[in-house]
């Protein structure tokens, strides 16, 4: 059989080279293409699985502890100090006479809108009631901002619920006394022994007489509760954090 003899042109070093090197570019576009498309498939998908994760529901007004949470005063700090105050009951009042979902005092109440520039309103709007707690946690805040954070939150509950003079008084006597007036834990046998004269005589009390056995329960109670939202809201984003990791 005869041989057949090409007669074309001459297909030179370059050419094909230039071929090639186009095939291949056309290749690793479709490629990058492809991945491209996949991965922003899987971006959207990742993104309806997030967004569908909610909040863990811990009371009726949630969303109203997420608006007014703040770096300090997680929402569900907030709806822990709700819980203990009230039972997210807006129409309660105390034997003291504090009121609404967080139970402020009247006196506070009023002098807190006046100064959020907010006219006087009734004190179970749960909104309301809210925006006033984390105006006067964040004063109470501003009291103690010489305490590390982790030691504060133990004061401004203290003071939420027995009022900042009392622990001024106790942290003043154990100043006195060389006790670490920085650490809550130290301080409680002083707060304690503010309802006995010889401790509250003592000239650097300045407040009088105090039983500190409510409040130092408050704030136990308070950080319980705090701490279990906080495992209940783990346990619920649980399925994020897979998502996350994969």
């Amino acid at each position: 059989m005869e041989k057949t003899q090409y007669n074309g042109p001459d297909m030179s070093r370059k050419k094909v080279f230039v071929l090639l090197s186009t095939a291949l570019i056309i290749v690793i576009m479709f490629l990058v293409k492809t991945c491209a498309g996949s991965d922003e498939k899987h971006k959207e998908q990742e993104e309806l699985v997030l967004n569908s994760i909610e909040y863990v529901e811990i009371s009726p007004y949630d969303e109203i502890f997420r608006q007014n949470s703040d770096s300090l005063f997680d929402w569900k700090l907030l709806a822990a100090i709700a819980y203990v105050e009230s039972k997210f009951d807006t129409s309660a009042v105390s034997h003291r006479g504090a009121m609404g979902l967080m139970q402020i005092m009247p006196r506070t109440y009023r002098y807190m809108l006046d100064k959020m520039g907010l006219p006087d309103t009734i004190v179970q709007n749960p909104e309301l009631n809210v925006q006033v707690a984390v105006r006067y946690l964040n004063e109470l805040n501003g009291s103690f901002n010489f305490i590390n954070e982790e030691e504060r939150i133990n004061y401004i509950l203290g003071g939420y619920n027995g009022g900042p003079n009392h622990i001024f008084d106790a942290m003043r006597l154990a100043r006195k006394n060389g006790i670490n007036r920085y650490n809550w834990q130290s301080l409680t046998p002083v707060l304690n022994s503010l309802k006995h004269e010889s401790a509250y005589s003592d000239s650097v009390c300045k407040f009088g007489p105090f039983d500190a056995t409510e409040t130092l329960r408050y704030v136990r109670l308070v950080k319980s509760k705090y701490n279990e939202y906080k495992a209940l809201d783990q346990m619920f984003r649980e399925p994020e954090k897979l998502l996350e990791t994969n």
